[in-house]
Formats: structure tokens, C-alpha cells, sequence
């Protein structure tokens, strides 16, 4: 065990040598010619400009939350975007030790996909969440020398500047806005490899293509109100993969292009001395009059679509797109967002919020991701509204008015779920009807699924659901051919899925699928709108009641509501409220109508203390279990509560932890 580590310290030394020579006699360094150009002049880069000291030996930066959650919001809706490439990368080099990393422009890390086995090795040689990879901070690195080039590379294992950082390789590709600017690095990353640099060449094509993919990605939706010009050099790819993209408004004038485009129109008119092709118009890029341009929008062979650059008389093939709810023609005006204006809270998500900070944050992200296709993970204390969250959501969308199907895997037992989930034909399985059912996945075809604890789903059915998130369609029991689906994916849990998945109970691959976009629900005790809560479901129940008036709390009972701590969040409220208003007078509601329990409440200072255990939330959770088993003198119902769960749910973790249940007694059954 020693040999390997001297070597290794032999190793740094080697390469701090190797450093110094090349900043003390310059690029010409005889130590530094395995090393190639860019390197070495990043190298120099470091010592020179950055004044970075080779002999240093410095731990990976990582951002504290509120600092990685600034970086996250400048490019928040470029996140969403970029975050089904990142997905779909991580697929392809998973099972080949790498992780998935997406950098800013200023190179900190704003989304990362790992083995979160390996969770604290990649925390620790900075291939995490709010790691800072800029060249200033970190030396030559596959990240900061992206930045510092513009161009796509390898920075393999001694190629790094830092001596930490020398069992690394890390390949990436920029990506760019649609105005020619950095706007994100695409990176795939190893802790180690004993391959020599050559063996990064496919990953380095696989990256590229990727970072083409979410840079053209978010082109198409930066202007999806502009005039799209899809151009290639070939035909037959025309349609489903352009090698360059261009925004026209409505004067037929450039207003953006995908990287691609930008290098191909700037080396045509390099030498005319123009810098840049925004504002240029169609006229002097091709051969072709603006009135033209109808024509490349008619159904056509797409080898009729040719179309020949002015100058270099360069031929390509040319699919023009409208924007939507438009004439063909570019007398229309476009409908088009008022700059700086304020993005609309839509109403069923600004129903759910009294003007508490946190969750106003919460609703406010949300109402970025109304329609879009990323699946929302909703996190939060049992009763803490992640159901009526997820309602919201979907009423917001476009997709309200179709089904909203709620399941919660911890309810349905266990032998049910797959063909509850799934469906059957008939006669599939011991005990399926003679009838085919539809199962709840093919019930949500259209609309909104919602998958509540999402974290209590049998682990040999988390692949199955896998693959329904992926290819959007569903294999019923029993039958041979997929049915295609169109859902939107929403999941909850009060679990910490991290945790799950580092216990080998949750698929890493499935939880980064569902994970697109948290949303983290605050508890009630942390509200600062209960006042409002309070009264506005003081109005529901007397409406339900058929009152006139909503009844008034006096003020020892609203004292009371305010100093309760609330361990069963927004559905213990409602109970209280409901129960007070059954029982109360006609006018008002004294302390003596509150629930029995509410008259020895704890103070709000003690509230924290109160909130459910998270049985994932410790290092051993087994020993949460025991602990609330017996606090609750070994009674489930009790125990469940005190967990935040529900009794089914405890009686499967206490199957999987090898425990055995306590005698039910007067306990009621497990439902």
C-alpha cells in the first residue's frame, strides 16, 4: 500500500519540475515537449497571467450552495435545456467510469451527473456540483483551458497544471449562445486512467457532438418566434441534423446563428473586413432575394433546395421555418417577449403561496418549467403540499384539461404495483381478470403523471419505469409491443434520494431521470404566510359548510395555531381547521374548539425539534427505525408518524432491513 503512494508523490514532484521549466525557459522546454501546444501554453498562461505557483497543491474549490445557486439562475432556463443532453450523455459513458459536468462560462460547475457511489472521491477531486474549474483557480484543466481557447480538448492526467490534479483526464467541448459567445463548457471526466491520452479521442467526438446538440437545443428556443433557417451540405441530413443554423427577424436582417454557422459566414466574408454577420442581411449572404425565401418553405424534395453562398459560390441546402401562428411571408410581426419585462406567475401557482419568501422562489422556478418536458422532483416533509404542488403545475401547463394521474407507490402493495403501473392483458398472470386493464401510465397518456413517494418503488421496478421516462412508451404484462406514451413526469418524496441511492436502494440512472428539475418545499413551521393559510381555509371549510361568513379565531386560539410546531405540515392544518369549524359556534372559533392535542402545544421555538425523521436522512437508517419503533412503545401507526411515512412503508423497510415488525396488538392494519 506504501509503493503506490510514494509513487505517486514521486510523481507530483516530477511534474512540479516539469512546470517550473516551462515558466522558467518558456514553451521551449525540453521537459514539456511530450506535452502539446496548447498545453504548454496554458501552462504559461498560469504562471504568467494567472500567477499561479506550480509547487502549490490545492483541494478542489467548491462554491457554498447560495453562491452555486447565483451561477445557476444567470442561466436558469438554459439549464433546463442542456439538461436532457447531459442525461443522455451520461448513458452512453456511465459504464465507463466517467461523470457528466456542465460548467458556466466563468467554469463553475452548474450540473453534474455521477455514480453518487463514488460521491465523496468526486466531491474530493472537484468533478461535483459547484466545483470551480477557471484556469485562475484551478490551472491548466479540460474546463478553464476550454474557456481560455474556445476550443474542444483532452487535458489528461500530467497535462494539468495543478499537481492535485494529475490522476485526472477530462475532455469537453464548448458551447455557445446564439450570438457567438461562451455560454457553457460540456465536460466528461475520470478520477483515473491508465490509458494513454489517444484513448480520449472518441469521447473527445462524443462531447462535441453533445455540446452541438444542447447549443442548437437552446438556438431553436431562443428564437423560436424568428424566421429558422436550417442549412447542410448534404440533403439527405437536412432535416434531422443541420450542420447550420440562422435567426432571421422580421426585415430578413441575422439575429443569431449556432457556432457552426458563425465560423462558416465569418471565414466567407474574413476578408470584406466584416466581423461579425448579426445584422447582415439574407441578400448578402446568398444568392437569393428575400422574396425568395417562401419557396425553401413548401413542401419540396430536399434535393430541390439548394441555395449557393454570395461570394464563394459555396452550394448548401436550405429548409426555411416561419415562426409559429404566422403567414408565410415577413410582413407579420411576431408575438415577442417586452424586454426585461417580468414573467407572469401563472394563477394555480400563484394560488399557493401567501407571500412566504422560500416557497414564492419555488413557485417562481416552477413557472419557468410549466411546459417544459424536464421532469420536476418535488422534495419536502410529509404533508407539506407536494401533491397540490403537482396539481398546480400541470393546471398551469398546457396540458390542463387532460389527465392528471396520481399514484403513490407506497400505498399500492407491493405484488400490485407492476400491474397497477403497467397494465396486463388478460389472463397475463395468476389472478389478472379475463379483461386487459390499462395501467396508470397509459391512464396519464396526454397529461400529467405524478408519482408520489417515489422512493418507496420496489428497486426491480425503478428499471422498468426507466425505460418509460427514456422511450416514452409502456409494456403492459403479458404483451409483446410497447404503446407509446406522451406524460409529463412529476415525483415527490420526503426521502432523501441521495441517500437511497449511495445504499444501493434507488437507481442512480432513475433518480438523475426524475431529477431534472427540485423543487424543494419549505415546512409549514418555516412559512411565514400561516396567517393567510389560516384564513383561507377558514373560507374553504365554511363554503363547503355552506356558511355565509368564514367563523373568526379569537385571539387565544390564533395564538395558539401560530405557537404550534406543525409536525404534520399543511395536512395537520386542515384537519385542525376542519375539526374547529365543525365544532365551533356560528361567529367565531374559541381555544376550546381546537383539537385536544393543540391545548399542550410547544412553543415555536421548539418547533424544529418536533419535525418528522427522515429514516434516509441518517448514516443508519436501520437504527432510525428501531429508535422510532421503540419511542412509539413499538406501536406501527405511531411509529409511522413519528418517521413521516406511511405504515405500509414501514412495514416494507423493516422486510428490507431484516427486522421483524412488532405484534400488531390493537394496532390497525396496514392499508
Amino acid at each position: 500500500m506504501q509503493m503506490p503512494l510514494r509513487q505517486h508523490r514521486q510523481d507530483q514532484r516530477e511534474h512540479i519540475a516539469t512546470v517550473m521549466q516551462v515558466a522558467e525557459a518558456g514553451l521551449a522546454a525540453d521537459a514539456a515537449r511530450k506535452h502539446d501546444q496548447i498545453i504548454r501554453a496554458s501552462w504559461s498562461r498560469c504562471v504568467h497571467e494567472h500567477r499561479l505557483d506550480p509547487t502549490r497543491m490545492q483541494e478542489a474549490v467548491i462554491l457554498p450552495s447560495h453562491q452555486l445557486r447565483e451561477h445557476q439562475d444567470r442561466i436558469e432556463d438554459f439549464l433546463h435545456i442542456a439538461r436532457h443532453g447531459l442525461e443522455t450523455l451520461y448513458q452512453q459513458v456511465a459504464g465507463l467510469g466517467y461523470c457528466v459536468l456542465l460548467t458556466d462560462a466563468r467554469g463553475v460547475t452548474v450540473d453534474f451527473i455521477g455514480d453518487l457511489q463514488l460521491d465523496a472521491s468526486l466531491r474530493k477531486a472537484g468533478l461535483y456540483l459547484g466545483a470551480d474549474w477557471s484556469e485562475q483557480h484551478a490551472g491548466t484543466c479540460g474546463v478553464g483551458t476550454c474557456i481560455s481557447t474556445g476550443e474542444s480538448l483532452t487535458v489528461h492526467l500530467d497535462d494539468h497544471f495543478d499537481a492535485t490534479h494529475i490522476p485526472l483526464t477530462c475532455t469537453t467541448a464548448p458551447v455557445y449562445d446564439a450570438q457567438g459567445k461562451l455560454n457553457a463548457v460540456l465536460d466528461i471526466s475520470q478520477l483515473s486512467s491508465a490509458q494513454p491520452k489517444a484513448s480520449q479521442h472518441l469521447a473527445l467526438q462524443l462531447v462535441r457532438t453533445y455540446a452541438q446538440h444542447i447549443e442548437d437545443a437552446s438556438f431553436l428556443h431562443s428564437h423560436r418566434h424568428a424566421w429558422i433557417l436550417r442549412l447542410s451540405a448534404a440533403p439527405a441530413f437536412l432535416d434531422v441534423n443541420p450542420d447550420y443554423l440562422l435567426a432571421l427577424d422580421d426585415a430578413g436582417r441575422v439575429i443569431g446563428h449556432n457556432r457552426r454557422a458563425q465560423l462558416l459566414l465569418e471565414a466567407q466574408w474574413k476578408q470584406a473586413g466584416v466581423g461579425s454577420v448579426i445584422g447582415l442581411p439574407f441578400e448578402r449572404l446568398f444568392n437569393a432575394t428575400l422574396a425568395e425565401l417562401g419557396r425553401y418553405t413548401l413542401p419540396r424534395a430536399n434535393d430541390q433546395r439548394a441555395i449557393t453562398l454570395s461570394g464563394s459560390g459555396r452550394v448548401l441546402f436550405m429548409l426555411a421555418s416561419p415562426p409559429p401562428r404566422r403567414e408565410h411571408g415577413l410582413s407579420a410581426a411576431a408575438p415577442q417577449p417586452q424586454a426585461g419585462s417580468e414573467r407572469r406567475i401563472p394563477k394555480p401557482l400563484a394560488a399557493l403561496s401567501g407571500g412566504d419568501p422560500a416557497l414564492d422562489r419555488q413557485i417562481e422556478r416552477a413557472a419557468k418549467l410549466v411546459n417544459s418536458p424536464v421532469s420536476v422532483l418535488l422534495t419536502g416533509e410529509t404533508g407539506s403540499g407536494k401533491e397540490y404542488f403537482a396539481k398546480a403545475l400541470h393546471q398551469a401547463s398546457e396540458r390542463r384539461g387532460r389527465p392528471f394521474v396520481a399514484v403513490n407507490c407506497a400505498a399500492i402493495p407491493e405484488t400490485l404495483i407492476e400491474s397497477e403501473l403497467f397494465g396486463h392483458l388478460p389472463g397475463s398472470f395468476s389472478g389478472a381478470g379475463p379483461k386487459a386493464k390499462k395501467g396508470l401510465i397509459q391512464e396519464a397518456d396526454g397529461g400529467t403523471l405524478f408519482l408520489d413517494e417515489i422512493g418507496d418503488m420496489p428497486r426491480d421496478l425503478q428499471a422498468r419505469l426507466l425505460r418509460v421516462l427514456a422511450e416514452r412508451e409502456v409494456l403492459p404484462i403479458g404483451a409483446t409491443r410497447p404503446t407509446p406514451v406522451n406524460i409529463r413526469v412529476i415525483a415527490a418524496t420526503h426521502c432523501d434520494l441521495e441517500a437511497l441511492v449511495r445504499e444501493r436502494r434507488f437507481r442512480d440512472d432513475l433518480y438523475y431521470r426524475l431529477n431534472g428539475a427540485h423543487i424543494v418545499l419549505p415546512p409549514l413551521r418555516e412559512r411565514r404566510d400561516l396567517a393567510w393559510l389560516i384564513q383561507r381555509m377558514l373560507g374553504e371549510c365554511a363554503k363547503a359548510a355552506g356558511r355565509s361568513e368564514a367563523p373568526r379565531l379569537s385571539s387565544e386560539a390564533s395564538e395558539r395555531l401560530h405557537a404550534h410546531a406543525w409536525p404534520g405540515n399543511l395536512r395537520e392544518l386542515r384537519n385542525v381547521i376542519d375539526f374547529a369549524c365543525a365544532v365551533c359556534g356560528e361567529d367565531s372559533i374559541a381555544l376550546g374548539d381546537l383539537p385536544d392535542g393543540m391545548a399542550a402545544t410547544e412553543p415555536a421555538v421548539a418547533r424544529a425539534a418536533t419535525a418528522p425523521v427522515d429514516p434516509a436522512a441518517g448514516a443508519d437508517p436501520v437504527a432510525r427505525l428501531r429508535e422510532a419503533l421503540q419511542a412509539s412503545g413499538g406501536n406501527v401507526s405511531a411509529a409511522a408518524r413519528r418517521l413521516g411515512i406511511s405504515r405500509m412503508t414501514l412495514y416494507r423497510r423493516l422486510r428490507q432491513a431484516g427486522l421483524a415488525a412488532p405484534p400488531r396488538g390493537g394496532d390497525p392494519p396496514a392499508d
